[in-house]
């Protein structure tokens, strides 16, 4: 593992890293969602797709990246897009899970891969309107001590910064904004997903004009059984563009 320090609005973000294949040809970054690390990813796809430099992130404020403040969703992505400029890397591939998703997003990479990313909001149960409406209530009248009996059992451990974060970003809608990343993307979904349904990729294969869309047995970390799968669909696309865009290329050269 490396770390690097990332200077950002008055903030230095310690960013640790792991980079795989360094002397490979192409790029690609891979973003973990809210909650988990560098290290699921790397348990999924760091074997697999040798012509690809990986580059795996520890977001701000989650396993070994600490974060001093509090961030938005676009605040990521733009301490994601200054550390990768410090490294030189190209944006070639992104491929992000849940909220890496919407991170991806923003980037605006060449190819953009979504692992049952979040960005839709969906309908709440009950219950949980209920405990939110009675947290903002008590909030309201100075009562905002009393988050650990409102809050879900992650939310409790989270520090103060991050539980303001997580409500930066929970419930955000990123349909205009999927809806104009102009790049073609790759979206892999778990058809048992219950964190961000399979009619959430559904809409986002919707909103993105050049999308593919593969439903895939399993889970919210149906990826990690579908790893394969995965690194072998990225492989034929990207193949497949850059021998369409040498041909390009050379044709081009032809007419000169």
């Amino acid at each position: 593992m490396a770390r690097k320090e990332i200077h950002w609005q008055n903030n230095t973000f310690p960013i640790a890293y792991d980079i795989c294949n360094p002397a490979a040809g192409h790029d690609m970054i891979v973003l973990h969602g809210w909650g988990s690390n560098k290290e699921i990813m790397q348990g999924a796809f760091a074997k697999r797709l040798p012509q690809f430099r990986h580059i795996y992130i520890d977001l701000p404020g989650f396993g070994k990246s600490p974060n001093p403040t509090v961030l938005t969703t676009e605040a990521y992505a733009a301490i994601v897009d200054t550390f990768l400029d410090t490294l030189g890397a190209r944006k070639e591939v992104v491929v992000g899970h849940s909220f890496g998703g919407k991170v991806a997003t923003l980037l605006q990479p060449d190819l953009l891969v979504l692992l049952s990313s979040a960005g839709i909001p969906t309908e709440k149960a009950w219950d949980v309107k209920l405990k939110i409406r009675l947290f903002k209530l008590f909030r309201h009248l100075g009562l905002g001590s009393l988050r650990r009996y409102f809050a879900s059992d992650d939310a409790k451990a989270m520090p103060q910064n991050m539980y303001e974060t997580f409500k930066n970003v929970v419930d955000e809608d990123f349909s205009d904004i999927f809806a104009a990343y102009p790049g073609p993307a790759l979206l892999f979904w778990g058809k048992e997903d219950t964190a961000t349904p399979l009619s959430s990729g559904e809409t986002i294969a919707g909103l993105i004009e050049k999308s593919r869309f593969y439903p895939l047995e399993g889970g919210h970390f149906f990826f990690t059984t579908h790893a394969v799968t995965i690194a072998d669909t990225i492989t034929k696309y990207h193949t497949n563009e850059t021998d369409t865009n040498q041909t390009s290329t050379r044709e081009s050269d032809a007419t000169l």
